[in-house]
């Protein structure tokens, strides 16, 4: 019976007062039991500022948590070097927001947690105090070892994109792009959907670069010459495959019926659409780690910090996905809701 690993996430953003709204919804939701990496007693002030009962209680290991989940928040305790001033991020506290992922990822990986849910956090802190990593994905796949290739995947109930190329700019991207990047992340994708989405057959669609999919190279040869190959390279392998399709009319829902997942170009291609489908709901999940990690798909939103105001069903949605791709690969070592 193993809880789930919350992170604490930018302490100065949303993240305290959505895992503080995420277990009030514990009952209503049946949310499998979690625990957070985080100060307590800044949680506890955090609840009583934005008027959430929420009890809090420190734990002094992730057993713990099972049996505290009904009652109270379970907490395991990581340490705050300032204050924290909500809405203005502090890089003498990103040792701590970087601490509770690394003990987060240490636990699932001795066996003393399920899955790691990871809180939004504030890369520009985080660099400011060191951080040598693009972001979470990146630096997930470092804590997991030598060989992981991580792949990024926004989820949302009707609609699952993997972006070949992430966090560069559109020229770097298309300059980048190759049929060894689509093919890996297509292989990645076709996994995780067997593994952790419980699909026996995983249909995949490959979006095109350019306007109309190219025009048979009469607005840009990116198609012919990289995304086709890729697409006959992974149906070679035994992937059922479509593509390359036309960005813009392979997003409406007759068009996603044909596949489970779209294997897209650049990081818009993939997260307009999704965010435009599902923005509530939607997750973040990185595959192609030894051990399950998934994430609001948002972001810090420093503006909406201590109102009260944030929405938590992204979160919401990343802790059940956790414990259901948990529940996949270990077995049902998961506990539900206990009331």
């Amino acid at each position: 019976m193993l809880p789930l690993a919350l992170t604490m996430g930018e302490p100065a953003g949303i993240a305290g007062e959505l895992t503080l709204m995420a277990w009030r919804a514990r009952s209503t939701k049946n949310l499998p039991p979690f625990f957070v990496l985080d100060d307590p007693d800044r949680l506890q002030s955090l609840a009583q500022a934005i008027g959430l009962d929420v009890p809090v209680r420190a734990i002094a290991s992730p057993a713990d948590a099972v049996s505290a989940f009904a009652r109270a928040l379970p907490v395991l305790p990581i340490a705050l070097k300032a204050p924290v001033v909500l809405g203005k991020p502090d890089p003498a506290n990103a040792a701590a927001v970087i601490a509770a992922i690394d003990r987060a990822v240490a636990l699932v990986q001795r066996g003393e947690a399920a899955a790691v849910v990871t809180n939004p956090i504030h890369k520009h802190s985080l660099y400011a105090a060191g951080f040598t990593a693009p972001g979470h994905t990146e630096y997930l796949a470092r804590l997991a070892g030598p060989g992981v290739r991580p792949v990024m995947m926004l989820a949302c109930p009707i609609l699952r994109v993997v972006p070949v190329t992430v966090h560069v700019s559109l020229l770097q991207a298309v300059m980048t792009l190759s049929a060894d990047e689509i093919v890996a992340n297509g292989e990645i994708c076709a996994r995780a959907l067997r593994q952790d989405f419980g699909i026996e057959r995983p249909r995949l669609a490959v979006a095109g670069l350019n306007p109309h999919a190219g025009e048979e190279g009469s607005i840009g040869d990116e198609e012919q010459r990289i995304i086709a190959p890729a697409v006959a390279r992974l149906r070679a392998s035994g992937i059922e495959v479509l593509g390359p399709l036309a960005p813009d009319g392979m997003f409406h829902d007759e068009a996603r019926a044909r596949y489970d997942a779209a294997i897209c170009m650049y990081h818009d291609q993939a997260l307009i659409p999704l965010k435009a489908l599902g923005f509530w709901e939607g997750i973040n999940v990185t595959l192609g780690l030894p051990f399950v990690r998934t994430s609001p798909d948002h972001g810090v939103a420093f503006d909406l910090a201590g109102r009260g105001q944030a929405r938590p069903e992204s979160l919401i949605a990343a802790i059940i996905a956790a414990a259901e791709f948990a529940r996949r690969r270990r077995g049902p070592t998961l506990a539900r809701h206990v009331a």
